[in-house]
Formats: C-alpha cells, sequence, structure tokens
C-alpha cells in the first residue's frame, strides 16, 4: 500500500495510482478545479476530508481508495461528483477466506534504525518506564472511591518525590462470570505489572468474585516485589491501612534514577479515534513512520482495535513472520466477526456517525486508514486480550474498537507511550501516557488543550519534516514530558466487558 504522496495539488488528493476517487483537503467549491493541470472540476460542493469521483463508476463496481476496494457504487457516479453513503456501500460480510503466502528469506528493514535515546526508568526485570508512578487498581468497583481518595491524598503528601499516584477506577470485579470475569482479572494483573508503575497497590473487598488470591495468581512471584494488597473488609481504617502501603511504596521507589537507554526499550501502542477522511493521509501513516522508526530500533509496537481492521486483515497476515502467526491472526479476526454476528451485529457496524461526517463512509475505508498506524514492520506476534507484548516488531493485540477500551488494552500490554490520532479530537487519557495527533490542522487550532501534535502540517511540509518533528515529541514525552492528557488529569481505565451480569 503506497501512503499520501508528499505534496498534495490544489484541493484534493489522490492516495495510490489505481483510486478512482480523490479526499478533499478542504472545502471544495461547486466547479472548482480539484487538481492543478487538470480539467476535473467538483460537480457540487465537498467538504474537507469527503471523496470526489475521479473517473465514471457504475452501479454495482467497486471505489478504489488506498488501492483496494472499500465498498461498491449503488449508483452510476460521473467524475466530479461526490461519494459518500449517497452512493456508497460497504461490501464486507462475517467470512473470512484468508491467504498464507511465506514471508520472504530475508526481510529488508522497515526502516533505517534512528540513533535516538530517551531517559527511563529501567526496572528489575529489565523492562523501561517512561514513569515512575504509583498505580492503585481496584480488584472491585465497591472499593474504586476509596481507591481514588487514598491517591489523592497520597499524591498530595508525596508530590515531588515520583511521578504522580493515581488510582483507576473501574465498575467490574463482581457478578461476572467465566471468560467474562477472566478479561477484568487478566486486564488487572497485567496492569499490575506495568514498567510505568514503580510501585502498585491492589485494594480488594473481600467478598468479590475477582478475588485477590486469584488475581495474584496470574502475577509471576518475580514481580510481585512491588506489589501490595489490601482487603478493605479486614481492617479497620481501610484508609489509613492503605495510605500506610503506598507510603511503603514510594519510599522503596522514589528514589530510582532515569537512566538513558535506547528506543529499543519503548513500547508504542498506536490507536485511532474520531477519525475524518484526512485520518489516514496524515496522522495514521505518520504513525506509521513511527512504528517503522521504533521497529527498526529492536522496539515493540502494539496495534489493536479488530473491528476497525476488517476488511484490510490480508494486508496485516500478509506481514505474518511464520504460519503460526498468520494462523493465529486469522483465528483471532474470525473470532472477533462471530463475536458480532453471535449478538446479531453486522460487523460492518461502523463507521461512527462521527466518522461518517467527517467523510468516512465504510469500514473498508476507515480500516484501509487505521492498518497504516502500523507502518511496514513485520507482524511477529499475537495476544489476546490481557496479554503482554513480549516480541520486538508489529504485536497484534484482541480488544475492540472503543478507544478507552483498547487504549487500556495497549497499556496492560506494556505500551509505555500511545500514540491516538484523531480527526474529530477528545480530552480521553489513559495510564501510559498518550500523545493526541489530529489529522488536521483546524482540528489541532481549535483545540490546543487535548492535542499534543498537529499532522495536518503533512499537507503543506510533507512526511519527512513531521516524522522528525513527531519522533522528538515522542522522545521527549517518554524522557518526561507531560501528554496535554496527563495536564489535565485525564488517566482512566475501562475494562472489555463480554458477558452477562448475575
Amino acid at each position: 500500500m503506497s501512503k499520501a504522496s508528499e505534496y498534495p495539488i490544489r484541493g484534493a488528493l489522490r492516495v495510490h495510482e489505481a483510486d478512482n476517487v480523490a479526499t478533499a483537503i478542504a472545502d471544495i467549491a461547486p466547479g472548482a478545479a480539484l487538481f492543478a493541470g487538470s480539467d476535473l472540476r467538483a460537480a457540487v460542493a465537498v467538504a474537507r476530508g469527503h471523496k470526489i469521483a475521479l473517473a465514471p463508476i457504475a452501479r454495482g463496481a467497486a471505489v478504489i481508495k488506498y488501492g483496494f476496494p472499500i465498498g461498491t457504487a449503488t449508483t452510476d457516479i460521473a467524475p466530479g461528483e461526490h461519494v459518500h453513503s449517497h452512493n456508497l456501500v460497504t461490501a464486507l460480510d462475517g467470512g473470512g477466506d484468508y491467504h498464507y503466502a511465506p514471508p520472504p528469506a530475508a526481510r529488508a528493514a522497515a526502516a533505517a534504525a534512528p540513533s535516538r535515546t530517551f531517559s527511563g526508568y529501567v526496572r528489575p526485570d529489565g523492562r523501561t518506564g517512561t514513569r515512575n508512578e504509583i498505580w492503585i487498581l481496584p480488584t472491585v468497583g465497591c472499593v474504586g472511591n476509596l481507591a481514588a481518595r487514598v491517591a489523592r491524598i497520597a499524591g498530595e503528601r508525596h508530590a515531588g518525590r515520583i511521578d504522580g499516584v493515581h488510582a483507576f477506577k473501574h465498575p467490574f470485579g463482581c457478578s461476572q462470570l467465566g471468560d467474562d470475569l477472566g478479561h477484568t482479572r487478566a486486564l488487572l494483573a497485567a496492569l499490575a505489572q506495568h514498567p510505568n508503575a514503580g510501585g502498585v497497590l491492589i485494594v480488594g473487598l473481600g467478598c468479590e468474585s475477582n478475588q485477590l488470591g486469584a488475581l495474584l495468581d496470574l502475577i509471576p512471584a518475580t514481580r510481585r516485589a512491588s506489589i501490595r494488597t489490601l482487603s478493605a473488609q479486614a481492617v479497620e481504617d481501610d484508609e489509613a491501612a492503605c495510605l500506610a502501603l503506598v507510603d511503603e511504596l514510594v519510599e522503596a521507589c522514589a528514589d530510582a534514577p532515569r537512566t538513558e537507554v535506547p528506543l529499543a526499550k519503548l513500547v508504542l501502542g498506536v490507536k485511532c479515534g474520531g477519525s475524518d477522511g484526512l485520518s489516514g493521509l496524515t496522522a495514521n501513516p505518520l504513525v506509521g513512520r513511527m512504528a517503522d522508526a521504533v521497529a527498526a530500533a529492536g522496539g515493540k509496537v502494539v496495534l489493536t482495535e479488530i473491528p476497525e481492521i476488517f476488511g484490510a486483515e490480508q494486508l496485516l497476515m500478509d506481514r505474518a513472520v511464520s504460519r503460526a502467526v498468520f494462523d493465529e491472526t486469522a483465528a483471532l479476526v474470525r473470532d472477533f466477526k462471530q463475536y458480532f454476528l453471535r449478538h446479531g451485529e453486522p460487523v460492518s457496524e461502523n463507521p461512527s456517525p462521527g466518522n461518517i461526517a467527517g467523510g468516512i463512509t465504510t469500514l473498508e475505508e476507515k480500516s484501509l486508514g487505521a492498518v497504516q498506524k502500523g507502518g511496514t514492520v513485520p507482524l511477529a506476534d499475537v495476544r489476546r486480550y490481557g496479554g503482554e507484548a513480549v516480541l520486538p516488531g508489529l504485536t497484534l493485540l484482541e480488544a475492540p474498537g472503543n478507544d478507552a477500551v483498547s487504549s487500556t488494552a495497549l497499556t496492560a500490554a506494556g505500551a509505555t507511550v500511545i500514540l491516538f490520532t484523531t480527526g474529530r479530537g477528545t480530552p480521553l487519557g489513559f495510564p501510559a501516557p498518550t500523545l493526541k495527533i489530529a489529522s488536521n490542522s483546524a482540528l489541532a487550532a481549535h483545540k490546543p488543550g487535548w492535542i499534543d501534535f498537529d499532522a495536518g502540517q503533512v499537507l503543506d511540509a510533507g512526511f519527512y519534516a513531521a516524522a522528525e518533528a513527531l519522533l522528538d515529541l515522542i522522545v521527549t514525552t517518554a524522557s518526561g514530558a507531560p501528554t496535554r492528557a496527563e495536564v489535565n488529569e485525564e488517566r482512566d481505565i475501562a475494562i472489555w466487558k463480554s458477558g452477562v451480569t448475575l
């Protein structure tokens, strides 16, 4: 798949030479020329991010963007016409006929390894954190407010000694059964081992389904030295007992130094939310270049949002390093499609209303733009929900498309910095430092309190300059500079609820 060209001409951008549509990079008036030196003009007004036909498209024919079909025309479409939900529909179904092609004997490096370093916290298990915080994890929603209260008091008490004390409330941990309870337990156990947490307090109630002992069984003994636990029903003054344990954790990690380490020590989570028609042209391919850079240096990249690769999954499968990884990827995608179908939902129930307003019409279009966040990195591993990324290269992680659920899963998988692209904007933040990357300059200018980086500059300055600037920002963030979400105290988790409630 080719990415957006370095410099657009006039008001529209064609991504791939096979495309029969272009994308408006600014609002286009009726009769306006789409490209310099071309007689092709817009037949109607077309909003930024929306598609324009470049050639006649017959009813029933494929509409092509990124070099691949994004759906089927429902009527004849003339050159210059607006192409959107009024004349384009998805071609996706619940099928999964995938084809394995063995990887070449030797793969070329995805990108030249940058000689960047960042200043991080090297943990006893060899992993490197980008923050030195205390995390308080409730086993169950009943003690969520207790955890938040303790975090607030302890944060004020120890201000300046560590990077922060944070509680991550959630409503689950009781009245859950089977795999649903297992998801909650696995996610919390993974968060408890995160390298950005110099210490972790796990607070239980005592009578919940998600018992402390069962949760601790998922955490290797070698990682428990920095973990403390408390059952609130077992003590008279639960707040005081929690604070004493947090004090103990702070004393143990407050003097941890930052150490200069190579980019290979970074675990990069990549995510998109509130996409628009420019997300796949600017922000997502730009993040793909960051994935290439981190992987080339020997680091890990984690991609998730499985429903938002439907229609583009074969492109990822073609990068599988082995037949085993291909089979695991195919199984994961098929399982997720069946999850939709079991609940009576079509696999194409996407894009969202905000996506559609921004110019994205079908899930195929959204997915083809979304997978660009993984760059050209070989697909090295597949992990189920709550799993940890352990291999250099690209890991595909099981999680739904929901922003909060998938970003929490990325953190649990070990992401120490998350790159979150958006064309519509969101204030959300997650346990790992999350850089919000706007697909367009108008959003960056409109919401400077939310946005960390303007990928709209790609349309003026090209990818090279934007990539250098974004990599600089990633390094400074990994070294301790706060993101906008951190400044705004936007730090939350969300757990995937996949079963019945008692």
